[in-house]
């Protein structure tokens, strides 16, 4: 930002079938569109205009972890560490930064794009370097998150995406996971219970129509959306790394401008609140000047 202002810079990519509109507020993708037999068709939930943020867009990144901590605290190797709110609407710090920050483009050639944000300090322990690398092929967009630890002692990492995906009434989603996690007070994890029957995605299922804010676990790392009234489906694939998931479907409790057009299915690479369980939840330690990356493919097909 400066002086307040974001700086704002917005990159097409195009291929015969699929256009891809990022933006470096917050490194997100703004839309994702399928062109065939004359129709344009909407892979991610559309933004408004070029200039729109995390919360009206396509996708947005997740680092240097995704969700929210107990509490803003824990400990990690005998250390205590504490997190500072970074949004008004929730007494938490919430998907890290990356969506709230100024990312820069540091390539971009025929068609493929990577961005970069770094972060120090601001109401966080981490300091990191992000990339994401975009890549679109004729008939499937992938897209690359790495992080890097800049800070001088081990913590733990996670990444992920958060992106909305159309939702009509016939939408169906198909994500084979072991177990789910309730929610609890503050838009927390509670704890692990099994799948409740109207939540199980082993098989294509119509997302329910009620409030869904629940992580899930044991994902195989393929997933399908399908929208039968527009003959097509969106099939997702996630590296190895990323073997959990979160759905969100919200309400117009939590939002009254909700029209149950959009839900969120969001890949990572840990359990939420991972840093209070005994287990890190699958977070990743990175050492001082460690990296991880992940990945996710985007590929739409046809329904006959």
């Amino acid at each position: 930002m400066n002086g307040g202002q974001w700086l704002v810079t917005v990159v097409e990519l195009k291929s015969s079938s699929l256009t891809a509109r990022l933006s470096t507020r917050g490194g997100i993708v703004l839309g994702l569109w399928w062109e065939r037999d004359g129709m344009r068709a909407p892979l991610l939930r559309e933004a408004p205009s070029d200039d729109a943020d995390a919360h009206s867009c396509g996708c947005y990144p997740l680092v240097p972890f995704g969700n929210r901590v107990k509490g803003n605290r824990f400990t990690f190797r005998g250390k205590d560490y504490a997190f500072e709110p970074n949004t008004p609407w929730d007494p938490h710090y919430v998907h890290g930064e990356g969506w709230q920050s100024e990312w820069a483009v540091l390539s971009q050639y025929g068609n493929e794009a990577e961005f970069s944000f770094s972060h120090e300090g601001r109401g966080t322990p981490y300091a990191y370097e992000a990339r994401q690398r975009f890549i679109i092929y004729d008939d499937r967009f992938d897209i690359n998150l790495q992080v890097r630890n800049l800070g001088p002692e081990a913590l733990p990492f996670g990444l992920g995406w958060h992106p909305y995906f159309p939702m009509t009434p016939t939408t169906t989603l198909n994500a084979p996971a072991k177990r789910y996690w309730t929610e609890v007070e503050g838009w927390l994890a509670g704890e692990a219970a099994d799948i409740p029957s109207d939540l199980d995605f082993a098989t294509a299922r119509v997302l329910p129509h009620r409030w869904i804010n629940n992580g899930f676990e044991g994902w195989n790392g393929f997933a399908e959306i399908a929208w039968p009234e527009h003959r097509m489906r969106l099939r997702l694939t996630a590296d190895e790394r990323l073997r959990h998931y979160f759905i969100f479907v919200s309400d117009n409790g939590f939002d009254p401008d909700f029209r149950r057009d959009y839900f969120c299915f969001e890949p990572m690479s840990h359990l939420a609140n991972g840093h209070n369980l005994p287990d890190l939840g699958n977070l990743t330690i990175l050492e001082p000047g460690e990296r991880m990356t992940v990945s996710l493919q985007l590929h739409p097909e046809a329904i006959a």
